[in-house]
């Protein structure tokens, strides 16, 4: 080939590696605004999961209190105050404990990882590795 052709070819080769280089910075960039959008909406259901903890918490709470006070002064009759008092809070307690845990286990559900955007970044990560070779 004379050394006008081999230049020609060489400045294609450079424009297309150039090109290459920034086609995939913009295509990282939204695979990474991907991958924070759907982090976001992990954290927003996450939030929602949290208050219904919160809630179940804040039920437990007032209805021990009002449970308290009615059951205990109805079986304060039948036996001691202190002892009526313990089984009311224990029940309580108890039911409140449920709530909770369900509110857990819907937390301990919730994957943090933006599985999507990591497989979108690997899959572009190998096609880029590919057509490199």
């Amino acid at each position: 080939m004379s050394p006008e052709v081999e230049a020609r070819d060489e400045r294609s080769v450079g424009n297309l590696l150039g090109t290459l280089s920034r086609e995939t910075g913009v295509l990282l960039r939204q695979e990474l605004q991907l991958a924070v959008t759907e982090t976001k909406a992990k954290a927003v259901h996450a939030g929602h999961a949290a208050s219904v903890v919160a809630m179940g918490g804040a039920a437990v709470h007032l209805g021990a209190i009002a449970l308290l006070a009615a059951l205990v002064a109805g079986l304060g009759a039948v036996m001691p105050i202190w002892l009526a008092a313990l089984l009311v809070g224990g029940v309580i307690v108890m039911a409140g404990g449920v709530v909770i845990r369900a509110g857990f286990r819907a937390l301990s559900q919730i994957d943090p990882i933006p599985r999507e955007a990591v497989r979108e970044i690997r899959t572009d990560t190998t096609l880029v590795k590919e057509s490199l070779r």
